[in-house]
């Protein structure tokens, strides 16, 4: 996982150095460094930030109380009627300001607002009017700010009722906050310690992404090779097994999310996979696995020969088994992996998975949501390539089609993601902001496209990028990027056909891709040196005369779509 220390500057209107100070102390990645602004200066130093030209690299962290910027509030504390509309006009206000110093750094955090426990307001009255109701203005405020701030492509609210519901009455540290403006207890620091750091991880690009369980005990209670599926322990009238049922669901609920479920078991395969396919209160079924290791070899090599079947990385995944030894052999084997400590007690099995925090990630893509059956359909791509007489017969058999699009507001997610992930199949490697990334692209001379794959057993979705600048008589490549999901399979050559059609229409002579290489781009360098450019010298340049033709796999359909803005090119 990434090791680099990043800096934060902390703005607050209450005393945050204990927060600092854990965040700085905690040993998970990613490590920080805290700068803390000026206490209590929260609207002047948000607007010093606004007109700064240096702060594009800054994560800066913004946490308030309510009756401290927003001064109706304030009222509504000290018993007056207030208009809560007038109240949502001042969360308007003090959102904008948030708003136009978070379009000046790289990320800005902030959490909803809190009060404590023992504040009742009207009691029984407080949630029906709205003019007096504490709570109830809030709760209102609340959903304001995540309305107003929530689409901001680079802040993100943080939901602090949470920490308070967890840590509960001692969220709040009352006898300090008179003593030194501390608002806030450490063990509720910690818990916003955990939850911003998961969020900087997952926009460090550092989501865990695959999710390998046991079975027995883990999945259901009982060694289903001892009792057959009939006697395992799974739902029915039993607390046991209504827990392992949540389990289930719980890891199906992230499956829809884009995190991917695949098993490592000691057991007999063919009883294993009659529990999950015959027992009637099983939710995890054979399909919505991407794959599976059942056999009674290591578990270790198990795992690293799915991961490397399914093309991750062991900084993607996360193995559970309720064995103490077989965690501490993957520990021990497979450093990269996230193996959690697991509790005992299947009825904490759905806590200690939504405790782990890894899961979190900066946008949830339409090719995230189909990634399992991304994955599926790959599985079924292996088993008919492994049946073909060549690769050219297996080719012509997939009925490939790819889709041609513009940069769109549609799409931008999704190629900001591809771009800054991809590693492999990448030519110059750049990481870019979406902004950033849209800036480049709308300026003069370049060239985008991304291209959307599919075939007979179904869609990639959004999987290659390729742009384009021009200079005088020479035309550059300088992203082309590749999704190792469509690896050799006519995407590339498609890529540089459309490459080739555009300097023809530009009338440009030359097109030139410079390869610079990293641990993981060789596969780019091979396909370079074979893809009908000429090397220059002993450099990581190829060239192409744009008079040649460069025709475009015959297995494969193109289609353009047109942008979205009128006068794109």
């Amino acid at each position: 996982m990434n090791s680099e220390t990043r800096s934060v500057y902390l703005i607050a209107d209450f005393t945050v150095s204990s927060f600092a100070a854990l965040l700085e102390r905690d040993p998970a990645p990613p490590h920080l460094t805290v700068r803390e602004a000026p206490y209590n200066q929260v609207e002047p130093e948000l607007l010093a930030l606004a007109h700064s030209t240096s702060s594009a690299n800054q994560i800066v962290f913004v946490w308030t109380r309510p009756d401290a910027v927003i001064a109706s509030f304030a009222k509504l504390l000290r018993g007056e009627t207030v208009d809560i509309a007038r109240v949502l006009e001042e969360v308007d206000a003090f959102c904008e300001i948030v708003a136009a110093a978070g379009l000046a750094c790289q990320s800005l955090f902030i959490p909803l607002w809190t009060l404590p426990a023992h504040v009742r307001g009207l009691g029984l009255l407080d949630l029906k009017l709205p003019d007096h109701g504490i709570w109830g203005a809030l709760a209102q405020m609340n959903g304001r700010m995540v309305e107003r701030l929530s689409q901001k492509r680079n802040i993100y609210p943080l939901n602090a009722p949470r920490w308070v519901q967890k840590v509960g009455e001692r969220s709040f540290n009352v006898k300090q906050w008179y003593l030194g403006k501390v608002l806030l207890s450490n063990e509720l620091f910690k818990e916003a310690v955990l939850d911003f750091k998961a969020g900087l991880s997952a926009l460090g690009g550092e989501t865990r992404k695959l999710v390998m369980m046991d079975l027995d005990n883990t999945l259901w209670g009982g060694i289903v090779g001892d009792t057959g599926w009939e006697g395992i322990t799974l739902g029915g009238h039993d607390a046991v097994g209504e827990a392992f049922v949540d389990f289930q669901r719980a890891l199906k609920a992230i499956r829809q999310r884009g995190i991917l479920l695949a098993v490592v078991s000691k057991n007999d395969e063919s009883i294993a996979m009659e529990a999950m396919t015959k027992h009637p209160e099983m939710v995890l079924r054979p399909g919505d696995l991407v794959g599976w290791r059942i056999n009674w070899g290591d578990k270790a090599q198990s795992i690293l020969e799915l991961v490397k079947e399914l093309n991750l990385g062991l900084q993607s995944t996360v193995f559970i088994d309720d064995s103490p030894f077989e965690r501490g052999r993957v520990r021990e084997a497979l450093p990269e992996v996230l193996v959690p400590d697991w509790p005992t007690n299947p009825m904490l099995y759905v806590k200690a998975l939504e405790d782990l925090r890894c899961f979190d990630a900066a946008s949830v893509t339409d090719e995230d949501r189909k990634r399992h059956s991304m994955y599926v359909a790959e599985r079924q791509r292996d088993t008919s390539m492994s049946q073909a007489t060549s690769p050219e017969d297996w080719l012509d058999t997939l009925e490939m089609k790819i889709n041609v699009e513009p940069l769109e507001p549609s799409n931008i997610s999704r190629v900001v993601q591809l771009l800054n992930k991809t590693n492999q199949m990448n030519l110059k490697t750049r990481r870019l902001t979406a902004d950033a990334f849209r800036e480049w692209c709308n300026g003069e001379n370049r060239f985008f496209r991304a291209f959307r794959v599919s075939d007979r057993f179904g869609d990639s979705g959004l999987t290659a990028l390729l742009s384009l600048e021009r200079s005088d008589a020479e035309a550059e490549i300088v992203d082309f990027v590749v999704s190792c999901r469509v690896f050799k399979r006519g995407v590339e050559e498609t890529m540089v056909a459309k490459a080739v059609e555009q300097c023809r229409g530009w009338g440009v002579e030359r097109l030139v891709a410079r390869y610079i290489p990293t641990a993981k781009n060789a596969p780019c360098l091979a396909f370079w040196e074979t893809s009908g450019f000429e090397r220059q010298g002993d450099g990581n340049a190829f060239v192409f005369d744009t008079a040649r033709p460069y025709e475009p796999p015959p297995h494969v359909a193109i289609m353009e779509t047109a942008s979205e803005n009128p006068g794109d090119t």
